[in-house]
């Protein structure tokens, strides 16, 4: 293939991507109804009056998820909810996969793409807990690929990038709260976001692959290669930084990234599901993945060219390379709720996690990318500051989702998490985040914050 065909191959791919994730910004289960996905007290099924919530008004969050699939935007979506540690919300409408007529059940597999990040987050954490690291370190401490680092200021007459050294070393703070200076490649426009799609960085980090054998040490050589965009601390800009924090997991603990997921969060939280890759024998379970065609009707399509869920990856992306199950996220955001533990098992301090939902941007920041009014960002979460900006319904909620749909949350006031799985992307998925929280809360009949 010729450079030209090659970039032009590249471009096609990348124009794909941007559109894909510009929409942005003990555990048993059976099909719907009957489940059980907690082994102690934690997470046991309830009725919605037994936490103080109407169960006629809280079916409307079922009603509106099939509303969507008979319109034609969803193929199927799993929806769970809890309240005071029980669950009284677990239902799966549509389908796992419309040429088939498969039916969505409660324990599909999903691409969680971007919901990976709080669990890298929570990983990286455990190690801050044994004193590995403070957020304060310079992160070339730890991978010196990425040391002196240049900043991006303007372009020549002949194109090439004018940069300026750091007015500070990148912490591993502002890695984690997206304001070190790195980027996606695929958000704007830039000789920086040129830089890491002709990279192989960027757009293919956040699907998950990079070039075949590729690992974490060959990303962040090639990310330590390219300029920063902005001045560490100076701006917010979604990017790579989690990438970045998967590889440190590896470089503090000596492990290779999954298996340090899979000793220290997984196995403890019984997080059965969530991985990497699908092994073979719970493929029947993986929900089919789809796009709109351009009279928008949903197309099955992977997302990322070249991504493939069915084998093991040499790059394990902390961003964006985990599949989990509603019930398995569930459990992981029940744990934080919990302030750390879940059914006796501890991953984190209570004071880390709460650590981790503060508002971590600095102070003088510039500006910030960060789309919704009334949020900021903590560690690998954003965090609602001001509810009412936000239009939402509780100081200190904190949240993230996932470029095929996927869409969680955590109340601390209102004690409830709300975890959605769906799989489509593109300029019409409906926006399920806003519409699925506000049928929730309609239902609650005995509130804690007011």
């Amino acid at each position: 293939m010729t450079n030209c065909a090659h970039l032009c191959s590249k471009t096609l791919k990348h124009t794909l991507l941007f559109v894909v994730l510009s929409t942005l910004i003990a555990c048993t289960t059976t099909i719907n109804g009957s489940i059980s996905i907690g082994t102690g007290s934690a997470l046991a099924r309830v009725s919605p009056e037994a936490v103080g919530m109407d169960s006629e008004r809280l079916d409307r969050v079922t009603a509106a998820m099939q509303s969507l699939v008979d319109e034609g935007l969803l193929a199927g979506a799993v929806t769970i909810a809890s309240r005071n540690n029980k669950v009284m919300h677990f239902e799966s409408v549509g389908y796992r996969d419309l040429e088939s007529g498969a039916l969505m059940t409660n324990d599909a597999l999903f691409r969680i793409y971007s919901m990976s990040k709080p669990i890298t987050g929570v990983a990286l954490m455990t190690l801050y807990e044994e004193g590995k690291f403070k957020l304060s370190d310079p992160l070339e401490m730890y991978i010196p690929e990425m040391k002196d680092l240049q900043v991006y200021t303007g372009t020549n007459a002949d194109g090439s990038m004018v940069t300026e050294n750091t007015n500070h070393k990148m912490t591993i703070r502002e890695l984690m709260s997206h304001t070190g200076g790195l980027s996606y490649g695929v958000f704007s426009q830039s000789p920086v976001d040129t830089a890491y799609l002709e990279s192989g960085i960027g757009a293919a980090v956040a699907a998950g692959i990079l070039e075949p054998n590729e690992t974490g040490k060959d990303f962040v050589r090639k990310l330590g290669q390219i300029p920063l965009k902005s001045q560490p601390g100076s701006q917010w800009e979604y990017s790579v930084s989690v990438d970045v924090q998967g590889y440190l997991v590896e470089v503090l603990s000596g492990q290779k990234f999954g298996e340090f997921l899979e000793q220290r969060i997984f196995a403890p939280l019984n997080m059965q599901d969530t991985a990497f890759y699908v092994p073979e024998e719970k493929l029947a379970r993986f929900a089919q993945m789809y796009v709109y065609d351009e009279a928008g009707a949903l197309t099955p399509n992977e997302m990322f060219p070249g991504v493939d869920f069915t084998t093991p990856p040499a790059f394990e992306s902390g961003g964006g390379g985990l599949v989990s199950t509603a019930a398995d996220y569930m459990r992981f955001s029940q744990m934080l709720l919990n302030g750390g533990q879940l059914d006796g098992a501890r991953i984190l301090a209570p004071l880390t996690v709460d650590l981790m939902h503060r508002d971590q941007t600095p102070k003088d920041m510039a500006e910030s990318n960060l789309d919704q009014q009334g949020t900021a960002f903590g560690l690998d979460f954003a965090v609602i500051l001001d509810p009412v900006e936000a239009e939402s319904y509780s100081k200190g909620e904190y949240y993230w989702g996932g470029a095929a749909g996927t869409w969680f949350w955590i109340d601390p006031v209102e004690d409830i998490v709300f975890v959605g799985m769906i799989q489509v992307a593109g300029p019409l998925t409906p926006d399920v985040r806003s519409r699925s929280r506000r049928l929730l809360y309609q239902a609650i009949m005995q509130p804690n914050g007011i």
